[in-house]
């Protein structure tokens, strides 16, 4: 298959053609061998199923003749709640393959998160485990419903796939066209929803080749939860469009387990959070093997550089530490074989402009501190925020007649083109690679009789980042003890993803304030370091 490293005006035309449908032009494609492992699942009893690209291939036309004879048509959106189980790649293939937009979503999310999701995408199908059917029962317009588990009424089986014929034709997607609708969190409000064109599905392949090093003999493991990009980048689209196979492991964190499947599957491309690496590095490795084991990479948070020396140490392998955004795909990395600056995130990937957006209003590329930005048009950049063109317009700064889009990050680019990331330039809190945005909790705390008044930031911790603190007003008649931290916590849990509640609260008489009444955040996350 043509590679990205081809950066002749030829080349790059090959490399993103008119159209691109992922399912044809890349699981096809590799299914053509039909010996060829795409996927090896496991599940925390150690159950063990292994599927070929031609298996894949075959199921996810199935499945897409049923969505079609379910009412799915080309455009529509559909929402996939799936574990990190076998059924996520062929949803995903399916939905994909059919012409139809899917929105990934991690099982962690509450009946409120997917209300929120399904009306603002106007999404009209979903493909879920039957347990989490209850989670969409409100939702009357998603007249589509898929359910892989125990029968559910009012939801069809998956397993109707199997009855259905195993030749289709798949949609042929502009490159411009919608592919993939992701949602994140923002500094206000609720989340975003990110829209990712069909050239994104084809670009994913830019960090596969240059950060991963994959190719077709390589098999890649990565524990981003699936409703993440970062598993476009490091579970499906990357690694498929390498013909890479992937281990997907479906159960809680345990190191020593996690060092076990490394070498029984003989994994030779790592990716993980950096809390999950500052674990691994506290475990004994004098009966682990490692030989196949060539590259560790990690993004969504920053590795630290005793991190660092330490896995090295214990696996000969140098953590590549990356970053990128729901909005921008995976654009600046370290990569195999060039020298890594400790702390540094990396350079810019081919095909990637990057400069940060100076206090003088220009776009500065080496030897300048400021907000990070990427050039436009880029095919790792998002088309837009799904139905706010507003929000998309106020993300782009236009600098001597060139658009950038501001990522919203603080860096320092040296003067070898090194990346340095120095802070967020609002208030977004990345806790274990987690992205959460304040006012979401604000506003779930905010329900509780008990709260007069909110405020939530993210402040340092050793092992996650930053954590999520809350420093909270409260009405009369309450008094601040342990036994309301924890119902405010349980609070929080149960109205929105568990992963977002406060670990920390703080009871306080008033809250900072500007001269308009907006919350000082900055205020707060300085209070906490000081």
């Amino acid at each position: 298959m043509q590679s990205i490293a081809d950066t002749s005006d030829e080349a790059h035309g090959r490399f993103f053609p008119a159209t691109f449908n992922f399912a044809s032009d890349i699981v096809d494609r590799w299914a053509e061998d039909p010996e060829r492992l795409a996927l090896i699942c496991v599940d925390a009893k150690g159950r063990e199923e292994r599927f070929s690209y031609a298996d894949i291939s075959r199921r996810s036309k199935q499945l897409a003749y049923l969505l079609i004879n379910q009412g799915i048509s080309q455009g529509d959106r559909v929402i996939v709640m799936l574990p990190r189980i076998a059924e996520w790649q062929i949803a995903m293939t399916a939905v994909i393959r059919m012409g139809a937009v899917p929105i990934p979503c991690i099982t962690m999310l509450t009946a409120k998160d997917l209300t929120h999701r399904a009306q603002h995408s106007g999404a009209t199908g979903v493909i879920a485990r039957s347990e989490d059917a209850p989670k969409f029962r409100a939702l009357n317009s998603l007249t589509t419903r898929i359910s892989i588990g125990e029968p559910v009424d009012g939801w069809t089986p998956m397993s109707a796939a199997d009855e259905q014929p195993v030749k289709f034709q798949s949609v042929r997607t502009p490159l411009d066209e919608p592919a993939i609708l992701y949602y994140t969190s923002g500094s206000t409000g609720d989340p975003k929803g990110v829209t990712h064109s069909a050239a994104a599905l084809r670009a994913w392949a830019i960090s596969a080749i240059h950060w991963l090093g994959l190719n077709e003999h390589e098999r890649i493991w990565c524990t981003a939860d699936t409703g993440w990009s970062k598993a476009g980048t490091s579970i499906l689209f990357g690694p498929w469009s390498q013909g890479a196979s992937v281990l997907f492991y479906d159960g809680p964190f345990d190191p020593a387990k996690r060092l076990e499947l490394l070498e029984k599957y003989e994994v030779t491309c790592f990716c993980a959070a950096a809390t999950e690496l500052r674990q691994l590095v506290l475990q004994d490795f004098s009966n682990v093997s490692l030989p196949r084991l060539r590259s560790t990479v990690s993004a969504g948070e920053s590795v630290n550089p005793e991190i660092i020396h330490r896995w090295k140490a214990l696996t000969g392998t140098t953590v590549l530490d990356g970053y990128g955004q729901t909005e921008t795909l995976m654009t600046i990395t370290n990569r195999p074989d060039v020298p890594v600056k400790a702390g540094s995130m990396g350079r810019p990937l081919p095909g990637i402009e990057a400069a940060v957006l100076a206090a003088d209003g220009t776009a500065q590329s080496n030897n300048a501190d400021g907000e990070l930005i990427i050039g436009l048009p880029s095919p790792q950049v998002m088309i837009g925020y799904w139905e706010d063109p507003g929000r998309t317009e106020a993300a782009i700064n236009v600098i001597d007649g060139r658009r950038w889009f501001k990522t919203g990050d603080s860096v320092r680019i040296d003067e070898d083109g090194y990346v340095f990331y120095t802070g967020r330039a609002d208030d977004i809190i990345n806790s274990s690679g987690y992205r959460i945005g304040p006012q979401e909790v604000e506003n779930v705390l905010s329900e509780h009789a008990a709260v007069q008044e909110c405020a939530v930031a993210g402040v340092p911790d050793e092992e996650r980042g930053e954590l999520v603190k809350a420093w909270i007003v409260l009405c009369e008649g309450f008094t601040e003890s342990a036994e309301l931290v924890a119902e405010l916590q349980r609070h929080t849990k149960q109205a929105t993803a568990p992963y977002k509640y406060p670990r920390a609260i703080e009871f306080v008489s008033e809250l900072p304030k500007t001269v308009t009444g907006k919350i000082r955040r900055r205020q707060l996350r300085e209070s906490a370091r000081s």
